[in-house]
């Protein structure tokens, strides 16, 4: 496995970010074929981090690493801010960058794959939010989106006066009126997606039942359910806590479509 931590100037944003990538060990001859015309693309799970982290968390907290080797897939882990992965009312384009620009530089300078069938998105918190939207939003790019713990209902989020961190949801979605049904809102992306008949991609759904977004994450589920959605949908004991996401992406990647697998 390489591990590989990469600074670039983004063009979206207008300022330095970062991303940390694994790549799968190539392999005996894996140099030459680096080196030939057709190189390996490699499936890839983009894994967002959440609120309060960066993109080095996931390698810091878990063992992620370890966990996909010799599963011959790249995990590319992009920093994010304090964003939502959206494009903030009074901040930088972080959504245009999650979902255009850092794919197109993690295949620029990694043999990474375009194909649908190849391209995978999970997060926890702020990140599990993220990895539903783009799902939801694409689903025409990704197979299969993981949340763990995720902030499922960001519009109720908004209306609650008691919600910490009220003032920095509304400096980057504006007032809370706004963003239901937009979106931004993921019960409206779910209800488009299905309008739409475009391909459903897997959807794979975590939450501790002592969490402060376990209700959000059950009501979410349940609308899921009634768009006729496919939902691999779980819950257990556990708070917002790493000890629950590290045995969760432990599973999330066990339960990853695999190319070529029915």
């Amino acid at each position: 496995m390489a591990l590989i931590h990469c600074h670039f100037f983004s063009q979206v944003l207008g300022l330095m970010s970062a991303m940390t990538v694994i790549l799968p060990d190539p392999g005996p001859g894996g140099c030459q074929r680096a080196r030939s015309a057709r190189p390996r693309r490699y499936p890839t799970l983009y894994l967002l981090h959440g609120l309060s982290d960066d993109h080095t968390v996931w390698h810091r907290q878990t063992a992620i690493e370890r966990y996909v080797e010799g599963m011959e897939l790249a995990v590319v882990m992009p920093a994010a801010g304090r964003s939502f992965y959206a494009d903030m009312r009074a901040g930088p384009r972080y959504w245009t960058f999650i979902s255009e620009e850092v794919p197109a530089v993690a295949r620029h300078y990694f043999p990474l794959s375009a194909k649908r069938q190849d391209n995978f998105v999970a997060g926890l918190s702020m990140g599990g939010y993220g990895a539903f939207k783009l799902a939801l939003s694409h689903p025409r790019r990704y197979a299969a989106a993981a949340s763990l713990s995720g902030v499922m209902d960001i519009a109720r989020l908004a209306r609650d006066e008691q919600a910490a961190g009220l003032d920095e949801l509304r400096q980057i979605f504006g007032e809370a009126e706004t963003l239901a049904n937009s979106p931004n809102d993921l019960f409206f992306l779910a209800q488009r997606m299905v309008r739409q008949a475009k391909p459903q991609p897997w959807l794979y759904q975590w939450c501790g039942t002592e969490d402060f977004l376990y209700a959000d994450n059950a009501r979410f589920h349940r609308h899921t359910e009634t768009l006729g959605i496919a939902v691999h949908y779980k819950e257990g004991p556990g708070g917002h806590e790493w000890s629950c996401w590290d045995a969760q992406i432990q599973q999330v990647l066990a339960w990853l479509p695999k190319t070529g697998r029915t």
